[in-house]
């Protein structure tokens, strides 16, 4: 079969799939990206490039709408010397969050369009106002509402919808969800599996050594910021480095802004929360890794003795999915789209997010009750095996591709 890929980064959502379809021989697969730096044997890039700055447009929701615009017109012009070179794909897979596949139908009338459907925005209940710390600005519902226009033209086109998650399913308008079919993402239940030697012998990150006899506590995010809880996790820390003085903790992450806003006066989130914490918090065995390559990521899941995962009502991490394969003992946050994987005290410890002091007691509870954590690493590493197998992940895939590309097959909503 003939594939066409679209998402503005290579190869984002797509990478287990690309790699199974590469791995069946025989398919013919095209990716139109803007970015990414990596590149997959067997999957042909093609770069589109956007215009400057939006002058005169200004900032916030017209903007918004206007780069989308944008981004589907430039993609748009790349399918379209595609097709003047005669590629006509069988089906077309992407993601709408950016409006880049807006304009595609025009330039493939009737080639199958499967989109990934990821959120849809809400001006208060979900993520917009969870944390009172960070009241959202008072113009907020018009970017939502802008940012949720690129939803609503998705679902106006022809075509169809997938979403990983029930939590993400029900974020969607009660007519939009027969149309996005459940489609739970996958784990390579190999490369993330428990290590039962990783604390056997010290374990080396950078210039952090952790000894056999130590505690490691991991917390792992794209970036370090407030949407995946890394200021309530740092003002856990003096409470669990006091409780523990064996246990070292190690943060993997950017420090970037991948979701919310960037903290005050030009600050990193991290240098904020040091800020404020000053020297309270015992920076001898608080280890900042950065982002991390994928082997020490797993290393480091693998080894870890308390690993901690706090989201906004959000789209949930991956890594909190190979965090559950590795077999690691886990202390997240109650609420909704941790609590659709993990629950209290069979696969992990639940605690409040905006808690500080209840998430530090979470992980003290599992470094001192080593009973505890071994039935909390033994669950969830069956309960990871159970839900999220990476040959269930690319069955439903192959199930949905096959119904779109056969019209007389059908198409029944699997949610």
């Amino acid at each position: 079969m003939k594939y066409l890929f679209v998402h503005q980064n290579f190869p984002a959502q797509f990478l287990h799939l690309l790699r199974n379809l590469r791995g069946q021989g025989g398919n013919e697969i095209i990716f139109i990206s803007e970015s990414g730096a990596s590149h997959m044997a067997g999957v042909r890039r093609v770069s589109y490039r956007l215009p400057g700055a939006l002058e005169p447009v200004p900032s916030g929701p017209v903007a918004e709408l206007a780069r989308a615009m944008q981004r589907a017109a430039a993609v748009a012009k790349a399918a379209r010397a595609l097709r003047d070179l005669g590629y006509v794909p069988d089906i077309i897979i992407g993601h709408h969050g950016w409006g880049e596949m807006l304009d595609l139908t025009d330039v493939y009338p009737g080639v199958p369009l499967l989109g990934y459907y990821e959120f849809f925005y809400h001006p208060t209940g979900l993520d917009v106002g969870f944390d009172p710390e960070f009241a959202p600005a008072s113009d907020v519902a018009p970017l939502i509402r802008a940012r949720n226009t690129l939803n609503l033209l998705a679902l106006a086109q022809p075509g169809w919808g997938h979403t990983p998650t029930r939590f993400q399913h029900a974020t969607y308008p009660d007519w939009a969800r027969p149309r996005l079919t459940l489609l739970p993402e996958g784990v390579d239940l190999q490369k993330c599996a428990p290590n039962p030697q990783a604390r056997l012998h010290p374990f080396t990150l950078g210039d952090v050594v952790v000894q056999p006899d130590e505690k490691l506590v991991t917390y792992v995010a794209r970036d370090l910021e407030p949407y995946r809880g890394f200021h309530v996790f740092m003002r856990a820390l003096p409470h669990i480095l006091r409780a523990r003085p064996d246990a070292r903790v190690v943060l993997a992450g950017g420090d970037g802004v991948s979701y919310g806003s960037a903290a005050p006066g030009g600050q990193t989130w991290r240098q904020y929360m040091l800020a404020e914490l000053g020297s309270v918090l015992d920076l001898r065995r608080v280890h900042f890794a950065g982002r991390i390559k994928y082997d020490d990521f797993r290393r480091l899941l693998q080894r870890s003795d308390a690993h901690v995962y706090l989201t906004y009502p959000f789209v949930a991490s991956w890594s909190l999915r190979e965090a559950m394969a590795c077999g690691c003992a886990i202390v997240g946050s109650q609420t909704a789209p941790v609590e659709e994987f993990l629950h209290d005290g069979r696969t992990a410890r639940l605690v409040p997010f905006l808690a500080p002091r209840r998430i530090a007691q979470g992980v003290v509870e599992l470094l001192e009750d080593e009973g505890l954590a071994a039935r909390l690493r033994a669950n969830v590493r069956v309960h990871a095996v159970k839900t999220l197998a990476m040959e269930d992940y690319m069955a439903g895939y192959h199930r949905l591709i096959g119904e779109l590309t056969h019209a007389d097959s059908g198409l029944t909503n699997a949610a």
